[in-house]
């Protein structure tokens, strides 16, 4: 019997879900139309000194940060996961859309966490994906201890790329970083306090000068960079050179020039660069935006035939204009002629001339509750509920969660403590308006998604903002900034079933509640719509006991 590509990947997710996984008896077992790729991957904790000073890192196979996950559009992912610590743990995969499989989240609202000395493996594809993207410990505040690696999924060698192929493929992952152990900086938050000022920025894991990226004279070379950061945003700049855009989260870009680029909690972009500078060493910097004093720290970008070290000071950069980004912000443009994951350009796709069904407007703010500091979506501070929300929402547990617990818009009120999940259906097509009324800025992302960023301004939103809308050529992308007292518009397609967390890129924030789960909901109960539960999936809190769907 002859099977299309998406019934053969469902078919072989029910197979591969009803054995037990080992990389040895899996790789005999499949055949399909896309590949397979499979990893294993032990979690540990292991002494790491990125400032110098030993702390408690989370390792995976030995390293800080991770493996890197490299894929190609729709290859499915095998990874097993053994979890070595002495806490439960997750790992989800910004940007990863995970089609019609909320199952495979990693997330604490998808997911029962895998116990200490016990594995899970993951099965999820990267379909109809194309980028630089990363993965995070979802739980806790692990994100503050490492276990974040980078993902890239390239096209498809008949789809073509708008860019001759670089000399050479750089991950860069950077964020702020802390020198006590996560587990004090939980404490921290748990005991009613807010996170105090970083010490430091790491590139790849290190400080200062600690990692090198070799070029040769005369080629270009892609740089990805992330921000995995939990509490800062960022701005990476190469020394005497500039970058030239041409990717943002699974978007082919038109191919601007910058000679330094905002990069905000959560986000990723792709760049290229071309080495035509006399040959010696330069820095790559990356420092701090928005915040006072301004964090720095360096790699080095090295000529292989240099004649010497960097010369002079690390260039500065951008460090509290807001304008100055949010221009920069605006200046992203999709590119229409480029193919993305499938062979039709980008923008045969015509997000603007769709009317929206719903509008939802997500105010943040903080707050304190019971004493402490909290932080709320429309004045509701989101706790964990007793059992993954997508888990007692398949086994119709009662008590868990309610939808409708958020509203669709700021109510200006007091902040209140919930589970909070609001409703949506399959296929509506809704504009979200993410307000912030506080003086720093907010990084957004949603799970399951990519959305186009149609507008952002100062003050508040109202609805003749819609006037100014880019409804041509924005990004498509997962995570969105709002500048203080801004707001930004996104449009988004809910053409993906399942439990989505829509949360803040603050890790602090985001652990104090700001954050809350979308219900996309499909009626007819189908797994062209959704895949079934996975015949692996842990089950946990009211789940416990009970089974998984039969093969």
């Amino acid at each position: 019997m002859e099977r299309n590509s998406s019934t053969t990947t469902l078919f072989l997710y029910l197979l591969l879900t009803t054995i037990t996984f080992s990389s040895s008896s899996l790789f005999f077992l499949v055949k399909a139309d896309d590949p397979y790729r499979f990893f294993t991957w032990n979690v540990t904790y292991g002494d790491i000194y990125p400032l110098g000073v030993k702390q408690q890192g989370i390792l995976i196979n030995g390293q800080f940060p991770g493996p890197q996950i490299e894929a190609v559009t729709n290859d499915n992912l095998i990874i097993n996961v053994f979890n070595s610590l002495t806490d439960p743990f997750l790992i989800s995969w910004n940007g990863i859309q995970q089609r019609r499989n909320s199952w495979q989240d990693g997330v604490f609202g998808t997911n029962c966490p895998i116990p200490p000395g016990k594995n899970f493996t993951y099965i999820l594809q990267v379909k109809d994906q194309i980028g630089s993207y990363f993965y995070f410990p979802s739980l806790a505040f692990h994100k503050a201890a490492g276990g974040f690696g980078g993902i890239r999924v390239l096209s498809r060698p008949m789809i073509p790329v708008p860019f001759p192929p670089p000399a050479g493929d750089y991950t860069i992952l950077a964020g702020d970083w802390f020198k006590a152990n996560h587990t004090d900086l939980q404490a921290i938050l748990d005991n009613g306090s807010d996170l105090p000022f970083p010490d430091g920025l790491l590139i790849n894991g290190r400080g200062w000068n600690g990692n090198t990226f070799t070029v040769e004279q005369g080629k270009t070379y892609r740089f990805r960079i992330s921000n995995v950061g939990i509490s800062t945003s960022l701005n990476v700049r190469f020394q005497g050179h500039s970058m030239t855009l041409v990717e943002v989260e699974g978007s082919h870009t038109v191919q601007n020039t910058y000679s330094s680029l905002d990069v905000h909690l959560g986000q990723s972009y792709s760049v290229l660069l071309t080495a035509d500078q006399p040959a010696q060493d330069y820095y790559i910097v990356v420092s701090t935006r928005f915040t006072s004093p301004v964090l720095t720290t360096t790699a080095v970008l090295h000529y292989s035939n240099s004649a010497g070290a960097p010369a002079g000071p690390p260039p500065g950069g951008p460090t509290v204009e807001v304008d100055w980004s949010l221009d920069q912000a605006r200046s992203l443009r999709c590119n229409l002629t480029a193919s993305g994951p499938r062979p039709n350009p980008q923008g045969s796709y015509h997000y603007g001339l769709i009317n929206t069904t719903r509008t939802m407007r997500l105010a943040n703010s903080p707050a304190t509750i019971n004493g402490k500091q909290r932080y709320a979506v429309n004045s509701v501070s989101f706790v964990l509920a007793d059992t993954p929300l997508k888990v007692a929402d398949f086994y119709n547990i009662p008590g868990v969660f309610s939808l409708g617990s958020i509203p669709d818009n700021p109510t200006n009120g007091g902040a209140y403590l919930q589970t909070s999940v609001m409703a949506a259906n399959f296929r509506d097509y809704i504009e979200i308006i993410f307000e912030n009324g506080e003086n720093t800025v907010q990084s957004w992302h949603i799970d399951g998604y990519s959305f186009f960023v149609v507008g952002m301004d100062g003050g508040q939103w109202t609805p003749t903002s819609r006037q100014n809308y880019n409804l041509r050529d924005t990004v498509a992308r997962c995570t969105v900034q709002v500048y203080p007292q801004s707001w930004t518009a996104i449009y988004m397609a809910l053409d993906n079933v399942g439990m989505w967390n829509i949360r803040s890129e603050s890790w602090a924030r985001q652990y104090l509640g700001q954050q809350f789960y979308l219900r996309v909901y499909s009626p007819a109960n189908s797994w062209r719509d959704e895949y079934p539960i996975p015949r692996n999936a842990l089950l946990c809190g009211r789940a416990s006991g009970r089974r998984t769907r039969p093969l």
